[in-house]
């Protein structure tokens, strides 16, 4: 399920953003709006929920 605040990966490989992994800031409208930062630029870029999956970001147990 993704909720804002969740990390999320864009899985669509036909999208620029394909493999970028970013902040969900926003629900609306079926629509997820994620905010991708890094270095000196910020980009907030909407997508469908089927073109994103949840990043695990838990430590992973050995």
């Amino acid at each position: 399920m993704i909720l804002p605040g969740a990390t999320v990966r864009v899985t669509n490989v036909d999208d620029i953003y394909y493999g970028f992994q970013g902040l969900v800031q926003r629900i609306s409208n079926g629509q997820v709006a994620v905010l991708f930062e890094g270095g000196n630029w910020d980009h907030l870029v909407t997508f469908r929920p089927g073109e994103l999956e949840v990043v695990d970001l838990s430590p992973s147990k050995k």
